[in-house]
């Protein structure tokens, strides 16, 4: 009988740690797609144009460095893990990828 009782006590305390954690990776996966973004839409004037290609290396690491962290932060704690989900380590990962894409191109 207090098998049931842990789980389901296990199973509220998932349900209420995966709504912290929601607010704060939404942020981190919001600002990293912000980043992805603008390195996408900035479009440098020529071959000379060296401010831009900065730009666009700078927000690419900027994203990687927040997905990353983002990713840390869903699949390191064991608990966190568990209560989010393989579904939440999706979109960092698809934004770093994305992030590395526009750095690779850089045009």
């Amino acid at each position: 009988m207090s098998n049931r009782r842990e789980a389901a006590h296990a199973a509220e305390d998932d349900g209420c740690l995966r709504r912290v954690m929601a607010v704060p990776l939404g942020i981190l996966y919001l600002l990293a797609a912000g980043l992805c973004y603008s390195a996408w839409t900035i479009r440098p004037s020529g071959a000379w144009d060296e401010d831009a290609y900065g730009a666009i290396t700078l927000l690419c690491f900027l994203a990687i460095v927040v997905s990353v962290i983002a990713l840390v932060i869903t699949a390191a704690p064991p608990t966190v893990r568990r209560a989010m989900g393989l579904r939440w380590l999706a979109p960092p990962m698809i934004l770093a990828a994305i992030a590395a894409t526009r750095r690779v191109l850089r045009g």
